[in-house]
């Protein structure tokens, strides 16, 4: 898992550093959204939200990301329909009734912000339109658990519930995580109720703690795989991967969006 321990907890000064860099993220998610449509490459849209991003004084935060020995080469993770995140773009041209999920991550003057929106490209069918609306339901569920003297598998259990009851499958090998100084720190958040045995601990929240919130919800099965190039996760059946993902802040009344 990508991680760094560090303090959970971000007093107001950091929270409004974070704020700064979490409104690029929203920014560059809806120019990009502005553009999607059949015919346009994800490559193209990649490169519009690097220089997105940099006019605006960010850090594409993920380009350059390192696990182990790979390195991630692009600024955004770009997703489409069976690939559930951190796909690679191409030049290949989107088509009318694919869907694409744009994962962004900034990072300025030290602190990060994160992001993930599905966009639908022209007209698609309606059973994938309900896998985005659901998906991106119980990403606002999630967020809505996010408060002082919870539980974190609150939001678990929340997205969860929500998402398997209309039939979906929760991925279970990719989770959410916290951030601030580092895009990946402590706790990891996951959008399903771990086992004892899986190790996860169900902290209990408190006002400041910084998450990114991330439901990554199949059509078909939970099960997913790793192509060849060794970033981009699939769904092991190739049906449809819907993933929205907001950076948040926890509240007394639910989590605060800071990717708004």
């Amino acid at each position: 898992m990508f991680r760094h321990a560090t303090r959970l907890i971000k007093n107001a000064s950091e929270i409004a550093k974070m704020r700064v860099s979490s409104h690029i993220v929203a920014e560059c998610l809806n120019h990009i959204g502005s553009l999607v449509r059949p015919g346009i490459t994800t490559l193209e849209l990649e490169l519009t939200a690097d220089d997105f991003i940099r006019q605006r004084g960010g850090i594409p935060a993920f380009k350059g990301y390192k696990v182990g020995r790979q390195t991630f080469p692009f600024a955004a993770c770009v997703s489409v329909n069976d690939a559930v995140v951190h796909g690679f773009p191409t030049k290949l041209p989107l088509k009318e009734g694919d869907i694409v999920s744009f994962d962004v991550g900034v990072e300025k003057d030290g602190w990060f912000g994160d992001g993930a929106w599905t966009f639908a490209v022209g007209a698609i069918k309606p059973e994938v339109q309900k896998l985005m609306d659901v998906t991106r339901e119980s990403l606002m569920l999630g967020v809505s658990m996010a408060r002082t003297g919870g539980r974190l598998f609150d939001i678990a259990e929340a997205v969860q519930g929500y998402c398997e009851a209309a039939g979906y499958g929760v991925v279970r090998e990719l989770v959410g995580h916290g951030i601030g100084r580092h895009l990946h720190e402590d706790p990891q958040v996951p959008n399903y109720v771990p086992k004892a045995s899986e190790g996860f601990p169900n902290l209990e929240l408190a006002e400041g703690m910084t998450l990114a919130i991330e439901p990554m919800i199949n059509m078909g099965t939970a099960r997913v795989k790793t192509a060849k190039d060794r970033w981009t996760v699939l769904t092991a059946d190739g049906k449809p991967s819907a993933h929205f993902e907001h950076t948040v802040v926890v509240r007394k009344d639910g989590g605060e969006i800071l990717t708004k």
